[in-house]
């Protein structure tokens, strides 16, 4: 028994923030952008928080799979920035959905997120210990960015995207993730310094540090490497899979990506220029629109590919 995708939601704030509206705010302009990102414009929160986008994406995806909320057994939310500590996101979307039998928790995995949440939902199904699972990514990136800096605030967007997974015959094949902590810091973001009444320090939120150019080579080199393990654990021909669905963090990672693997960029779909860098979100939105675009038939293999803070990587091979 393992998990079948049975449907996909995803929502995006409507407000559109241009290369051209940034370059109104930082020293950069559109061309500077696209020609080391691909990225044209992204989506920015204005009243929606990360747990609201959550939900409508839950809601979506619901909808798609005709599945009731009542129906769910477990949502796993993978997000870096929650509304509210505590509650957790996931516990605000149970509550939004009416989903009242469901267990709800989230889990960190920065960029990975929605693979790791993923397998998760999967040795749980595989195990017999739930039936139907919500798996959601969820980020609202814009309040965490420093936009005044240059070198994050033209990467990242809000949004977020689901699915819902039932116990089936096929499904899911085969999952592989990893974490590298001695590399933490080249992605960072301190969510509450090391401050108390004792020390005498405020403690204060911080805004996302990246070392682009290590996690640039970092990326191209793990998630090749990723790929081929998911697909030679599971004994799977590299030529047997529809699409390599990666995570959007850079055009030229994924160019990079699909020239280590000898596939053409046609079987790696992308959608960065229209959304931006929304860490865990970017897999099940982009999966999300290969459903509702009709380019995904039952019986397709793909490959999910996430990567990014902690470091963390992971894949996860799948029968559509």
């Amino acid at each position: 028994m393992t998990s079948k995708v049975m449907g996909t939601g995803s929502y995006v704030p409507e407000n559109i923030v241009t290369n051209e509206d940034l370059a109104k705010l930082v020293d950069t302009s559109d061309e500077w952008i696209v020609s080391r990102t691909g990225i044209h414009e992204r989506r920015i929160a204005m009243d929606e928080g990360t747990s609201a986008m959550a939900a409508e994406a839950g809601r979506r995806a619901l909808e798609n799979a005709g599945i009731g909320a009542e129906e769910l057994d477990v949502i796993v939310l993978a997000t870096t920035t929650p509304d509210n500590l505590p509650p957790s996101g996931a516990c605000e979307v149970q509550a939004a959905l009416g989903a009242v039998n469901a267990v709800a928790f989230d889990i960190a995995a920065a960029c990975t997120g929605f693979e790791f949440a993923l397998t998760m939902v999967q040795a749980y199904v595989q195990t017999g210990v739930y039936r139907t699972g919500l798996v959601i990514g969820a980020e609202c990136l814009s309040k965490i960015v420093d936009w005044t800096d240059r070198a994050t605030c033209v990467l990242f967007g809000d949004g977020a995207g689901a699915a819902v997974v039932r116990a089936d015959e096929s499904g899911v094949i085969h999952s592989v993730l990893g974490s590298d902590g001695t590399k933490g810091p080249v992605l960072t973001c301190t969510s509450r310094s090391t401050g108390n009444f004792l020390n005498g320090r405020e403690p204060k939120l911080g805004y996302v540090y990246m070392d682009g150019q290590e996690v640039f080579r970092f990326a191209v080199k793990k998630v090749p490497e990723c790929i081929r393990r998911v697909l030679d654990e599971s004994n799977t021909d590299i030529n047997e899979i529809k699409y390599f669905v990666l995570h959007q963090a850079n055009l030229r990672i994924c160019e990079s990506v699909a020239k280590r693997l000898h596939v053409s960029m046609d079987r790696i779909p992308m959608n960065i220029g229209a959304y931006g860098n929304t860490s865990g979100a970017t897999v099940p939105i982009l999966l999300d629109e290969l459903n509702r675009e009709g380019k995904l038939e039952r019986g397709d293999k793909i490959v999910l590919c996430g990567f990014g803070g902690g470091l963390t990587w992971g894949a996860v091979l799948l029968e559509w």
